[in-house]
């Protein structure tokens, strides 16, 4: 079977395609080795009654790209803001004088310097293929092993495999061991936590949401019982989706 692809130039679009039905599953960035995590990724997941079918851990090799592949006449560089944080030291060494200009994505970056001769852009083979660019320079970025997370988004709800991650997003009540009371039923049932990670609850005061990954399937026995517990003493509680771990 054929998989036909849909670009998008955003992270916002990707989860409208996917919302409306203009795609089946949409693949975003969550986590970059690097930077950390992707904050707008996080905050879609949040909002989008979509939830996580998969994930894979792939290789991120940034490219400086030009139309002509020399920077005469080129003024500014642009790229998602994670990209330029990607490349910032090799930029400020080697093309210091170019003025950065964070956009939406890496792709979109590519599409606006195959048409204006005074953009450069940083992206990877696919962009550059697909808008016919050529390389001032291959493999920019600061960290050669930088690798990015990213995870599948749409409406399939996985079976468990026995090798399953389960994503979730919760809130507590801001008092003294709040944090603890989240990771005490973890550690009774003994589930392995992956990642934890804060963000702003956007409500104008100081609360937080946290995105907590854990090993299992929340169908698993241990798993189901640690999140029972988690249910009854969240604030907020949202299951982003259990899915076949990546083995990278």
């Amino acid at each position: 079977h054929s998989i036909a692809g849909l670009p998008c130039n955003s992270l916002d679009e990707v989860f409208k395609a996917v919302e409306k039905g203009a795609a089946q599953f949409g693949v975003v960035p969550v986590e970059n080795s690097s930077e950390g995590a992707i904050s707008r990724t996080l905050d879609l997941l949040l909002d989008s009654p979509m939830r996580i079918s998969g994930e894979v851990v792939l290789p991120i090799r940034h490219h400086l790209l030009t139309k002509s592949g020399k920077l005469e006449g080129v003024t500014t560089v642009c790229a998602h803001a994670q990209a330029l944080a990607q490349c910032q030291q090799w930029l400020s060494v080697h093309a210091p004088q170019l003025k950065r200009q964070a956009v939406s994505s890496n792709a979109e970056a590519a599409r606006m310097a195959s048409i204006d001769p005074t953009l450069a852009a940083i992206a990877g083979d696919p962009a550059q293929e697909a808008y016919g660019l050529q390389a001032v320079a291959a493999q920019i970025q600061d960290d050669p092993h930088n690798r990015t997370r990213f995870v599948v988004v749409g409406t399939y709800e996985c079976q468990p495999t026995g090798a399953d991650q389960t994503s979730l997003v919760l809130s507590v009540d801001n008092q003294p061991g709040a944090v603890h009371s989240l990771l005490a039923p973890l550690a009774k049932h003994g589930v392995s936590m992956n990642r934890f990670e804060s963000r702003p609850a956007r409500k104008g005061t100081w609360e937080y949401h946290f995105y907590i990954d854990i090993a299992g399937h929340a169908d698993d026995e241990k798993v189901a019982k640690a999140i029972d517990e988690l249910k009854s003493i969240a604030a907020f509680y949202k299951k982003l989706g259990s899915y076949p771990r990546s083995a990278a």
